[in-house]
């Protein structure tokens, strides 16, 4: 199936008392309070494996000179000790590839640089204190605003260009009644993912098996063979479970090639547990960036000119960039547009990708610019970005393939009380505390990728759909399970998803909001082509048949599943590829934030009284765990506002609070009461379930309504992420 055209209707829409987009407890749930779900690092058991733990380097950048590890052989439990010059071969060449313990190079703090098997954890983590490598450090590139003046532009990424150019913004700008100029800065950030990284690894003759925490099955069996120089049919990679990746676990990460390394030397299955405090130099951070928004309008407010540029940073030589003004594109109207990125070399970890790349820190800037001008042109902040908004894609002048950010903004607009906020800051008091109102608006880019499914109807007329899908703790098991029940007309309880497993049907996996659209669509064409099965068995006009109660029917002949199925079962695979209305529509999901802030006016800080989302996000699957999804991505906007944020050690590009104690995510306390409202939406250019991405909007932009509550609130207008209590008492002095 290839999305070239509209979807019309389908036996989806016909569903009012089906499954799908109700809100149903996960599938899956069950499983998890009892215990019986197991997640990488309780693969194995107990002793039955042996045990790696990591050395890491204490320098950045520099050479290995040397590597004692003398003490720790001679160790108790200690197995062996693996460093580049015994490590197992491993492919160099190759892009896909990615290979550790190679060489005596060191780019950045925290890079293994040694691996301790031993019979137990608690000897490999003991030996691994007593190897002693030497280096001869080299001073290194940390400082993003200091490299700023000699970054590059990169090379363009799949889904992103890296500079794009409309009109003359030059002329534009400076022609402009009214003009805005400001730089927005946002820090490091790590994932803090729940469940850590850790794998299992075993060797059986030249076949990998690895059951790690990976949210992309395919491509990391494809990245794990290159490593090792194997045919992508002998990796398999498990991941049936994962316990948060945020982009974390979207590649390989080291632990899994350390893992497979160490199996591999020692013909011994074995277990790589990172620590969480290995965790944020190991697997990789979302970069800080630098962003210059500049905005010039008529006397009404409406955009002439619009030039978002963002620097960000990256290991030397990686394009790999933060995507930071992708949302900027096409969120507000302007014939006269520059939107740059440029790249600086920083001898750091790397950086990758984390929830919403992109969106989630570019909005913070755009979203609080558009507060900016709506104060300086004394227009109220939604108006305002009504004035602004476009009829069809700004840059590229391709309809929209279904877009409701205004209705979402009006809709959040009246259930917040919007039309209660007074404009002027520090107006409303309640005892000691500012209070303040503020909103932002959200897009975030919705993708279909090619997937593939299989499904199997049994003997017994139970369904079994297959795909190398995973599920990060977003349902999938659940959503996947309904769309089949509703396409067959079977009882949630007879059907059965497999996911995490790459020797199942091919998936783009879980990541960039594309995972349930895209192996979504995969099982979707695969059930229809069993439905199509079945009507040819059944002898079944295809367009006059129902499937209800494990049966085909027409009216008048109706044949049971289980005769349909017979000894064999039958089975059939289905596949969806994007097609022309990937580039013929601008395909997002938007969405509306509101919230609510109490600012002390001694200590400067901050409180989330009350948030709210409003999204449009296509059709909904499953309520409940949509909800849950919003929530997730507004209170990760929570912590990108007021607290997250990697601080490094600028004389050995250390990222000094590498835990969950000193890395400050939100937790209940910070969080005041916060609802997600999604209206009702049908894209029929995105997918033949006419849904839309939404793991991500929930983030993109919510953490721009709370710096705008915060101004609104004392008068204090905060452009350098995350909005700490000293730089409100510095604004309000």
């Amino acid at each position: 199936m290839r999305m070239d055209t509209v979807v019309g209707h389908t036996p989806l829409d016909d569903l009012p008392d089906g499954f799908t987009g109700k809100p149903i407890d996960r599938v899956d749930g069950p499983l998890k309070v009892q215990g019986k779900v197991a997640y990488a690092a309780e693969h194995g058991g107990v002793g039955n494996v042996a045990y790696a733990f990591p050395v890491l380097a204490t320098i950045a950048p520099g050479r290995i000179l040397r590597i004692d590890d003398t003490a720790a052989r001679h160790a108790p439990g200690v197995i062996d000790v693996l460093t580049a010059k015994n490590a197992p071969k491993q492919d160099t060449s190759s892009d896909d590839a990615i290979p550790q313990l190679v060489g005596d190079k060191v780019r950045h703090y925290g890079q293994p640089v040694a691996l301790v098997i031993a019979r137990s954890y608690e000897q490999a983590r003991h030996a691994a204190s007593l190897v002693r490598p030497e280096y001869d450090a080299t001073p290194g590139r940390f400082d993003l605003a200091a490299g700023k003046a000699g970054a590059r532009k990169p090379e363009d990424l799949s889904f992103a260009k890296a500079d794009t150019e409309k009109g003359d913004f030059d002329d534009a700008y400076a022609s402009a009644p009214h003009q805005l100029d400001v730089v927005y800065t946002t820090p490091f950030q790590f994932h803090a993912a729940m469940e850590p990284h850790a794998t299992v690894a075993a060797w059986n003759e030249d076949r990998l098996t690895v059951e790690t925490s990976n949210q992309m099955p395919t491509p990391g069996r494809k990245a794990l063979a290159a490593t090792f120089g194997v045919a992508p049919e002998k990796v398999r990679l498990l991941s049936a479970y994962i316990g948060g990746g945020f982009g974390s676990k979207l590649d390989v990460q080291p632990d899994a090639v350390l893992a497979a390394l160490a199996a591999r030397a020692t013909g011994l299955r074995v277990k790589l547990a990172l620590t969480r405090q290995q965790l944020f130099h190991v697997v990789g951070h979302r970069t800080n960036t630098i962003q210059r928004v500049r905005l010039g309008t008529d006397a009404q407010g409406r955009i002439l000119a619009e030039a978002h540029e963002a620097w960000s940073g990256n290991e030397p030589g990686n394009d790999e960039f933060e995507p930071t003004v992708l949302g900027t594109r096409s969120r507000y109207a302007g014939d006269n547009r520059l939107n740059t990125h440029r790249q600086v070399d920083l001898d750091l970890p790397p950086a990758i990708s984390m929830r919403a790349p992109g969106e989630a820190v570019g909005l913070l800037a755009l979203e609080g610019a558009m507060d900016e001008l709506a104060v300086q042109l004394d227009i109220d902040p939604i108006e305002l970005r009504i004035r602004n908004e476009p009829a069809v894609d700004p840059e590229l002048g391709v309809p929209f393939s279904s877009r409701q950010v205004v209705e979402c903004m009006r809709e959040g607009a009246r259930r917040f009380g919007w039309d209660k906020r007074i404009a002027q800051p520090r107006q409303v008091r309640d005892g000691r505390w500012y209070i303040g109102i503020g909103m932002s608006s959200a897009v975030r880019g919705n993708m279909l990728q090619a997937s593939k499914a299989n499904v199997r109807l049994d003997p017994s007329g139970r369904l079994t759909a297959r795909m190398a899908m995973t599920d990060i703790g977003t349902g999938s098991y659940t959503v996947f399970t309904q769309v089949a029940a509703d396409l067959l007309g079977l009882p949630m309880g007879r059907v059965t998803i497999l996911l995490g497993d790459s020797d199942f049907p091919e998936t783009p996996g879980s990541g960039g909001s594309f995972g349930a659209a895209s192996a979504g669509s995969g099982l979707y064409d695969a059930c229809m082509q069993l439905r199509s099965k079945l009507c040819r068995s059944a002898g079944i006009d295809p367009a006059q048949a129902r499937f209800e109660d494990g049966h085909v029917t027409d009216g008048r002949k109706r044949v049971s599943y289980v005769a349909l199925a017979g000894e064999d079962g039958v089975t059939a695979d289905g596949a969806i590829e994007p097609g022309s209305n990937s580039t013929n529509y601008n395909q997002n999901s938007y969405g509306a934030f509101f919230a609510e802030v109490g600012v002390d006016m001694d200590t400067g800080e901050i409180r989330l009284r009350r948030m709210l989302g409003v999204f449009a996000a296509g059709r909904i699957l499953n309520a409940k765990t949509a909800r849950s999804q919003a929530l997730g991505g507004m209170i990760f906007g929570v912590g990108s506002a007021l607290s997250e944020e990697m601080v490094l050690d600028p004389r050995y590009g250390a990222f000094v609070n590498h835990d969950l104690a000193e890395y400050h995510v939100p937790v209940n306390a910070d969080i005041g009461p916060m609802e997600a409202v999604f209206l009702p939406e049908l894209d029929d250019k995105a997918n033949p379930l006419k849904i839309k991405g939404l793991g991500e909007v929930g983030i993109s932009g919510a953490g721009a309504s709370i710096a705008n509550a915060v101004y609104n609130a004392c008068g204090v207008r905060i452009r350098d992420y995350p909005l700490t209590l000293d730089k409100v008492l510095a604004g309000m002095v």
